[in-house]
Order: C-alpha cells, then sequence, then structure tokens
C-alpha cells in the first residue's frame, strides 16, 4: 500500500536539542535571552509611559542618563554579588532608551497605527530565525563574518552622512537594505560569540 507522509512519529523535541552545545553553557544562553526578553518588555513599558503620559519631554537628558548608566554597567564587574545591581543598571538602560522612542512612536501612530505591531512581529520574527540558525550552526562558522559585518557598518555610516548632504532617495532605499542585512549578520555573529565566550569560561549574561 502506499506510505502516508503524514503517518509519521515526530520528535519535536528533538528541534530544541543542542547536543554540540554544553549544558552549562545552554543554560548561560537562557540567561542571557531572559534578560533579553526583560530589556523588550522594560523598554516597551518606558515607550508606552511616554506616549501616555509624556513624561520624559527632555530626550537629550533622558540618553545621557541612559549612557551614564551604560558606562556604569561596564565599570562593573561581573560577579554573585553585584548581578542585581547590574541588572537593575540594564533594566534601567532598556526603560529610558525605551521612553526615547516615544516620540517616534507617536508619529508611527499617526501615520498607520499598524506599523508598530508589523515592525515588532518582523523584527521578533527574524531574531528568532537567525538565532535558531546560529545555534544549530557549527561552532565558530558564522564568526568569520566580523570583517564583512563591521564594514558593511561602516559603509552605512557614511552613506548616511553623505545622504544628509546629497538627499537621495536611492541611497536612503539602498542603505536601508544594507543595515538590515548587516543587522541580520550581527545576530548570527553574536550568538555564536557568545557561545564561544561561554564556553571560555566567561558567564556574564548581562554584558
Amino acid at each position: 500500500g502506499t506510505m502516508n507522509v503524514f503517518d509519521r512519529n515526530i520528535d519535536f523535541n528533538a528541534l530544541f536539542k543542542f547536543s554540540h552545545i554544553s549544558a552549562s553553557t545552554q543554560e548561560h544562553l537562557k540567561r542571557v535571552y531572559g534578560s533579553f526578553a526583560i530589556c523588550m518588555f522594560v523598554a516597551a513599558a518606558g515607550a508606552y509611559v511616554n506616549v501616555v503620559t509624556h513624561l520624559f519631554q527632555f530626550g537629550l537628558l533622558s540618553c545621557l542618563w541612559a549612557v551614564g548608566l551604560m558606562v556604569w554597567l561596564m565599570a562593573t564587574p561581573h560577579s554573585h554579588e553585584t548581578e542585581r545591581k547590574r541588572l537593575a543598571m540594564l533594566v534601567g538602560f532598556a526603560f529610558l532608551m525605551g521612553s526615547n522612542l516615544g516620540p517616534l512612536l507617536e508619529m508611527c501612530i499617526s501615520i498607520d497605527p499598524s506599523i508598530i505591531p508589523t515592525a515588532f512581529l518582523g523584527t521578533a520574527t527574524i531574531f528568532t530565525c537567525f538565532s535558531l540558525s546560529a545555534l544549530y550552526a557549527r561552532r565558530r562558522s558564522y564568526l568569520y563574518l566580523a570583517g564583512f559585518l563591521f564594514s558593511g557598518l561602516s559603509l552605512g555610516l557614511l552613506a548616511s552622512l553623505v545622504n544628509v548632504f546629497v538627499r537621495s532617495s536611492w541611497v536612503f532605499t539602498a542603505n536601508l537594505y544594507l543595515s538590515l542585512m548587516v543587522t541580520c549578520g550581527f545576530v548570527l555573529f553574536d550568538t555564536q560569540l557568545i557561545i564561544e565566550k561561554a564556553e571560555s569560561g566567561d558567564k556574564d549574561y548581562i554584558w
């Protein structure tokens, strides 16, 4: 008889097995993505608070506070004693950066409210797909992208600077897609870099 292609035993748990990554590194990755999720929700809360209450009207001041928190976080060594304090710094930074998005979100809402959920879902999908790609790939296979990515980043910044004076829609569109590709590449690169640093003993999941 003919074989039914749907009559198969599929082990969906196998999709989440990363046998090439040690157990301690897998635990470290859970903490990394956990802190990332917290920052994402806190940033969303900061943006919502600013849109509703207009609490932070001085964008430059909140940016300076955010930079100060980031410098403080960088200067504070990672240890069990400083873990909560550093996490609080990261959360504060995320809230301030989210609040700075308030004016931009208000402009998007005035143009088309569907822009925000579309951008959020698109970003989440791209991040998830490229992160999984890096996790399933052979170790160090994407680390070679560093040179290309930083070159692309420099090219994008230069194009943005030139376009301030040229004001070309073609340059703007090309730079937009270049930035998207570079960002996707950094997701691959950074994910594998986190794995390699964890395998080398660096368990700092906050910075």
